[in-house]
């Protein structure tokens, strides 16, 4: 099974709304011959454009490698929402790795969010960045929880800009009967992400980043320097960073064994009416709700719902996406359930069995980052600068989150397709059950 293959064309970017939607189209030639450089980035997502990036401004040569396009994969075609803290919620931070630790995370995490922001300002950024997140209680249970975990966040960690929706101020915003009430925070906030990937993209370039696409990287040589091999060049480098995420593959059996690629599915509805879309939402924000199966959405600029929702259970895209994302969209917003898709997609994301980012050295001039767990917009962009920093000789913080522990997925890549039909499944019934 590869994945960089199996469901979508090599070298082109899926039919997604924010493809169609791009400002940029620039195609980049594939590496070839004898390179030299002080740093090789593979992966064209995020992690790696963000670490390009960085380490330009350092001073560093650096090639960046990409299998397809800049922006093919998850960092392309995600949900958008640049989130505040981990994956996980403080609280169990503070249980896994005590108070200090926890406090240490959620810092690292709002560096997360404002590096975006200062990127996007700094470089202007055409990206559609707006602030604003809902989280949607989708039992009446969560809202009480959701209350408690707002007054921790405001009176342990001194966070302000973050708000308790009873359920009539809740629907106020987001006129769904599906929802109980929940939170709104003014810290977070959404953009397009194949927009604020290419614009970072172009900026590495411009700090003298050589972008190599359509370059899928065959073999690493651990030595020093290492060298990277695509099937038509040979990249002899100082460092390499690995920001390949749930499309390593088997590129690397380390981190295959600790990040596991999932699959995920968005449809962008036709354009709706203003009356249409107050009845959607009365505010531009996003929303994430408390299901184990997420749902999540917001509006485009131009008026489109685009909903993420719906579960499959194989690393194949379902045939019919159409169905998959239906059948939440439905339940969320039932007056819409027949309304027509202009666009539906899957993409593939790595999550982590702690949901924990994963941050190794796998040797000496060898490292990575990816595992986001549906983090990675904000905390992919800040895992590039901690990746840049470390070659610079600055490693605390990424020591600190390579510290964690991260227990690898049992059964190794042949158990993973049943593996994830059967977790997908359980998270499914405890939806229908909770």
């Amino acid at each position: 099974m590869d994945l960089l293959t199996i469901n979508d064309r090599p070298g082109v970017h899926p039919d997604t709304y924010y493809a169609a939607s791009a400002h940029h189209s620039l195609e980049r030639p594939a590496a070839e011959g004898d390179v030299n450089c002080d740093v090789c980035v593979i992966g064209g997502g995020l992690t790696g454009v963000s670490s390009a990036l960085h380490l330009a401004e350092k001073g560093y040569r650096v090639v960046l490698l990409e299998a397809n396009r800049v922006g093919w994969g998850a960092s392309g075609r995600n949900g958008g929402q640049v989130n505040t803290g981990m994956r996980l919620h403080q609280d169990e931070l503070e249980h896994m790795f005590g108070d200090d630790t926890a406090h240490q995370l959620w810092g690292i995490a709002e560096e997360a969010v404002t590096l975006v922001q200062d990127l996007i300002g700094k470089h202007n950024i055409a990206c559609a960045f707006k602030r604003g997140v809902l989280t949607a209680c989708h039992r009446h249970r969560y809202v009480d929880e959701t209350r408690r975990y707002v007054d921790k966040l405001q009176r342990e960690y001194g966070v302000s800009g973050l708000t308790f929706l009873d359920r009539d101020a809740f629907r106020a915003i987001l006129p769904s009967d599906f929802y109980w009430g929940g939170s709104l925070d003014m810290n977070a906030g959404h953009l397009h992400p194949l927009n604020y990937l290419q614009g970072l993209a172009k900026v590495a370039e411009q700090l003298g980043v050589r972008i190599c696409e359509t370059s899928r990287v065959v073999r690493i040589d651990d030595a020093s320097p290492a060298t990277v091999h695509t099937d038509d060049a040979k990249i002899s480098a100082d460092f390499v960073i690995i920001g390949c995420d749930g499309y390593v593959g088997d590129l690397n059996r380390e981190i295959a064994r600790h990040v596991m690629p999932i699959n995920g599915f968005i449809a962008a509805t036709r354009q709706l009416s203003e009356g249409e879309a107050s009845h959607v939402l009365t505010h531009d924000y996003a929303v994430a709700d408390t299901k184990f199966v997420i749902n999540y959405f917001r509006l485009s600029e131009d008026r489109r719902l685009l909903f993420g929702g719906g579960e499959s259970y194989g690393y194949r895209f379902p045939t019919d996406l159409d169905a998959v994302v239906r059948k939440p969209l439905r339940k969320v917003f039932p007056q819409l359930g027949d309304v027509a898709f202009d666009y539906r997609w899957g993409g593939t994301l790595g999550i982590t069995v702690s949901r924990m980012p994963y941050f190794r050295r796998l040797g000496g001039n060898i490292l990575t980052a990816g595992g986001f767990s549906g983090q990675g917009v904000a905390l992919a962009t800040l895992a590039g600068k901690l990746l840049a920093d470390t070659i610079a000789g600055q490693a605390e913080k990424f020591d600190l989150m390579a510290s964690l522990p991260a227990s690898p997925f049992p059964g190794g890549s042949r158990w993973r397709s049943p593996l994830l039909a059967l977790a997908m499944s359980w998270y499914a019934l405890r939806d229908a059950l909770s």
